[in-house]
């Protein structure tokens, strides 16, 4: 969970590096939360199923756009990318196959143009 916080504190900030960790455990939780709240839009009817979400988790989905392409950008930052490299996901199937294999690989072990390893700096503590 504390991952998932250290997300929502850097909310805007697009420079520095990320490491797998803080992206992956970002997304487990956003993806756990937009479950439980498409159950509860569903349970007290405000699920459409035209647009294919609820009130709730549209607010969710809005509240995490900004976080979620932060955290992102910083990934591909940690594996020396530019942040650019998000726009791949446009080209069907092979740029989300592509994308996927960026946010999988192991960044930089060392200083790059982005940054100092994340690695390197202590993980987060649990409150």
């Amino acid at each position: 969970m504390n991952w998932y916080l250290q997300v929502l504190k850097k909310y805007a900030e697009f420079n520095g590096r990320a490491r797998r960790k803080e992206y992956w455990m970002f997304f487990l939780f956003s993806f756990i939360i937009s479950i439980v709240l498409m159950i509860i839009d569903r349970i007290t009817g405000t699920f459409s199923a035209h647009m294919g979400a609820g009130m709730l988790g549209g607010l969710y989905g809005l509240a995490t756009l900004i976080p979620g392409l932060a955290v992102t950008v910083r990934r591909l930052h940690d594996t020396d990318r530019s942040g650019w490299w998000v726009l791949i996901c446009l080209v069907p199937l092979i740029g989300l196959i592509v994308f996927i294999v960026f946010m999988a690989l192991n960044g930089s072990a060392s200083e790059n143009k982005y940054g100092s390893d994340p690695k390197a700096e202590p993980e987060p503590q649990a409150a």
